[in-house]
């Protein structure tokens, strides 16, 4: 594997290989992360990760600073992965001046994580754009974890006619069905137990809506699971279209032949912020 920090050194070892599937990570990596690796090498001859830090997608609350740097760790991960490039370029490479045209996500960045984050997701298309214009990848993979985010690149590369494949990779967890983050290293002994109720109340609502209950029933089969589980407070539980997270009332019928809805939820666990979701299949 070949570690890049220059722009111009990026663009002359990728105009050799026929196609390139891409990873854009911000490091500190873990299992979902190398998933996604594994996933991309399925889809390009080379397999380009980015390990960069974006300020755009902090807010003023939150620390940018303290965002754990594991640049030797991942490139060791990387390595083990059959990883052909990994491009960490330093702030200056990427933002050599204040970013005056940035992307901004409209009405579904604004909704869930959006009116919970504000910007941040005009910062996360900002900085993904950059990366699609440096590498002009044929595939780019996302975790299905972080949904609303995979439903806004999509519509980014849609609507910008940016000509990049995009594959969602499905979600990894732990045994117990805790979903794999990051944020998880955060979590105390009792609070990872208490963690577990984002994906045990995501499973009972996704029985509830198999059974035919409605959008009331199953979100409040979350809600419960987290209630009922010390030091959960709930940000938000919905039934959404994973395309462009709109509502969806399973009361009016559950969703059609080919249709599907996505269960979602977030929630502050002691003093980390955890997110997680699961497809309610439509119809057979």
């Amino acid at each position: 594997m070949q570690q890049i920090a220059n722009i111009a050194e990026l663009r002359e070892r990728l105009g050799k290989a026929a196609s390139v599937a891409f990873v854009p990570t911000m490091g500190n990596l873990h299992e979902g992360h190398l998933d996604l690796v594994r996933q991309a090498r399925a889809h390009g001859e080379c397999v380009v990760v980015s390990i960069f830090v974006n300020p755009l997608q902090f807010g003023p609350q939150e620390d940018l600073d303290r965002y754990p740097r594991t640049i030797d760790g991942d490139l060791a991960m990387r390595a083990d992965e059959g990883v052909a490039l990994a491009f960490a370029p330093s702030l200056d490479q990427m933002y050599p001046v204040d970013p005056v045209v940035t992307v901004s996500g409209g009405a579904l960045a604004s909704r869930f994580e959006g009116a919970h984050r504000p910007g941040h997701f005009d910062g996360v298309l900002t900085v993904v754009a950059k990366l699609f214009g440096l590498l002009r990848p044929d595939v780019a993979v996302f975790g299905r974890k972080d949904a609303q985010q995979l439903a806004l690149v999509r519509r980014m590369v849609t609507d910008l006619d940016l000509g990049v494949a995009i594959v969602g990779a499905p979600t990894v967890r732990e045994p117990d069905g805790l979903a794999l983050s990051s944020r998880n290293r955060n979590l105390s002994p009792s609070e990872r137990e208490s963690a577990l109720s984002l994906s045990r109340g995501l499973s009972a609502g996704v029985s509830l809506a198999a059974a035919g209950a409605g959008s009331r029933e199953v979100v409040g089969a979350v809600r419960t699971a987290l209630d009922h589980a010390g030091g959960v407070r709930t940000d938000y539980v919905a039934l959404v279209n994973p395309d462009d997270f709109t509502d969806i009332d399973l009361a009016a019928g559950r969703p059609g032949r080919g249709q599907q809805a996505l269960l979602v939820v977030a929630a502050r666990v002691g003093r980390t912020r955890l997110i997680d979701n699961m497809l309610v299949q439509g119809e057979t």
